[in-house]
């Protein structure tokens, strides 16, 4: 199966924004902003339902997203998948919100320690097939080890094919946001890309860096098509320059379609 666009639509305060994501941190000071939309969060989830865009990931990027999420869910039901606050007491009620997968992280690591018993839980809860686990991540010396509230906090998981292993017994899908990478359109980490093929034995969605459309091509090259690609600031509808949006709706078009 050839790499696919996935689309986003992360939610800051209420808004569709675009944001770097190594500078989501409490002090407002020091966030940077790439794009804050005039548009509702409606707007992009009845535009990606329109072109067929399935799979795509709405991310709440702290608290005063509930209501823009919804707002999303209701305008294309089961054809986005949620994140950002996931955890057992609200993963039901978000998959009854028209949510076709929720995406976990965060809730995963108490005290910055993976638990396998949590997710475990959430799993027989939501059912693997209406799972995802986030894992995104980074860097650290010549590997990847997970990053979770807003990617702040570094935890001492690593990357690895016995870790995506052991995670991908609880869940159908894998979403990796490149930490140190995402919002800066300066390129993808193709490495991380090439592990990640190597190493998740489901499907995986990987987002940060994405500057151009043949970051599709690139993608599918290094991952022999395995892993799907998110393009979020570089994109046009975003307020890039770099990236038209019906350019990777046609990419789409023109490849075979992956099963949401």
């Amino acid at each position: 199966m050839p790499t696919l666009f996935r689309p986003c639509i992360d939610l800051h305060h209420g808004k569709v924004k675009q944001i770097v994501g190594g500078t989501l941190d409490s002090e407002a000071e020091k966030l940077k902003t790439n794009f804050v939309s005039d548009h509702g969060s409606s707007h992009f989830a009845s535009l990606y339902r329109k072109d067929s865009l399935v799979g795509g990931h709405v991310i709440q990027l702290g608290g005063g997203n509930a209501e823009a999420a919804a707002s999303a869910l209701a305008a294309w039901p089961n054809g986005l998948q949620i994140g950002g606050g996931v955890n057992v007491d609200n993963a039901m009620e978000w998959l009854e919100k028209g949510a076709s997968k929720v995406i976990v992280t965060s809730w995963l690591f108490p005290d910055g320690v993976f638990s396998e018993e949590r997710l475990k839980c959430i799993s027989q809860l939501v059912t693997p097939e209406c799972l995802v686990v986030d894992i995104s991540c980074r860097r650290r010396s010549k590997s990847w080890v997970v990053a979770i509230n807003k990617w702040q906090t570094i935890t001492e998981f690593e990357l690895s094919k016995e870790s995506l292993a052991l995670l991908a017994q609880y869940c159908s899908e894998f979403l990796v946001h490149a930490a140190d990478v995402e919002g800066l359109c300066s390129g993808i980490d193709e490495e991380l890309v090439s592990a990640l093929a190597d190493w998740s034995p489901i499907p995986c969605t990987y987002a940060g860096g994405a500057k151009s459309l043949s970051d599709l091509e690139l993608v599918d090259r290094l991952s022999g098509g395995k892993v799907d690609l998110t393009i979020g600031s570089a994109l046009d509808i975003f307020g890039g320059d770099k990236v038209q949006y019906e350019d990777c709706v046609q990419w789409n078009r023109e490849h075979t379609v992956h099963q949401q």
